[in-house]
């Protein structure tokens, strides 16, 4: 006589489950929340003070707010003279740091070397501190005052960022490529130059969503563009072009882009990245505006 399912223990049906390779390996929507510490800098710089003096206050800020997952800036958080001091307050905070941020000169051989090496040697250092690194969250620098690169110069850089890519790949990590406003002139031009000249096996996409806005461009076009090696989003708003003090409704609809990531099963990270524009009106502390926008994330990717 057949054992009826409700007399089965919880443990026997997810071994029935996973015994089933048809169903444990249908790919599901699963997103990861995340927060970005950059708005931190702005506040304290505003009062003339030191980021690295506050990593306290700012990492148990990100917890008490209800984040349990954090992108960081590998050249602030984890600088060689701060990363242990950085590894114990995410052990007493119980904070995980898959993702750290890093930019770099890409668009010259030399400068590419040189990039490489400081991007190993962040990577290295954080699984050192902390035990923990997927990915690194990197940003080609612009030429000054947004000149525009030269077709070889964008020849360059997206062979540079392969061989980052590569090199990461050795050390069991990967690559999520980010964007400012500057890559977006000229109907995409450098942007669109890298998605087209690397590797979409080894170089991710961590697109922000804002930026590609301020550039000028369709927010939900580039989404479309990258859904296939899309790993990451950062998330900001604004109104009437100004950024605003939390996650909110404003002049992006996250919901349509909620819409296309469940219809495509994403299941990278979305991280809150607050900033802020001189025109920022700023009426709530910064813990409250932050737990108020990843509160705001799960219910419109929820």
């Amino acid at each position: 006589m057949p054992v009826p399912i409700s007399h089965l223990r919880r443990r026997d049906l997810l071994a029935a489950f996973a015994a089933t390779p048809a169903l444990a390996a249908q790919p599901r929507y699963q997103p990861v929340f995340a927060g970005q510490a950059y708005v931190w800098s702005q506040h304290f710089g505003r009062r003339g003070q030191k980021l690295e003096e506050h990593f306290d206050e700012v990492l148990g800020s990100f917890q008490r707010a209800g984040y349990s997952t954090l992108e960081l800036v590998g050249a602030s958080f984890f600088a060689p003279e701060f990363a242990e001091r950085t590894a114990g307050l995410l052990r007493k905070y119980k904070l995980k740091v898959p993702v750290v941020y890093q930019g770099g000169e890409m668009h010259t051989e030399a400068g590419a070397e040189k990039t490489i090496a400081a991007a190993l040697d962040l990577v290295r250092r954080v699984r050192k501190a902390t035990g923990l690194l997927e990915a690194l969250s990197f940003n080609a620098n612009p030429l000054p005052q947004r000149a525009r690169k030269s077709d070889e110069q964008l020849k360059i850089q997206a062979a540079a960022i392969n061989r980052l890519a590569a090199e990461l790949k050795r050390e069991n990590a990967y690559v999520m490529l980010h964007q400012h406003a500057p890559e977006m002139a000229e109907n995409a031009r450098e942007w669109r130059h890298v998605l087209a000249n690397t590797d979409p096996g080894t170089v991710k996409i961590c697109l922000d969503t804002h930026w590609v806005l301020r550039g000028g461009e369709d927010v939900m076009t580039h989404v479309r563009e990258a859904t296939s090696r899309l790993a990451s989003l950062h998330l900001r708003n604004s109104r009437n072009g100004i950024w605003i003090e939390e996650f909110a409704d404003g002049d992006i609809d996250y919901r349509e882009i909620a819409a296309h990531l469940r219809a495509h099963q994403y299941r990278g990270y979305l991280v809150v990245e607050l900033a802020y524009d001189k025109e920022t009106e700023i009426t709530a502390p910064l813990e409250s505006s932050l737990r108020r926008s990843l509160d705001y994330a799960r219910r419109v990717f929820a």
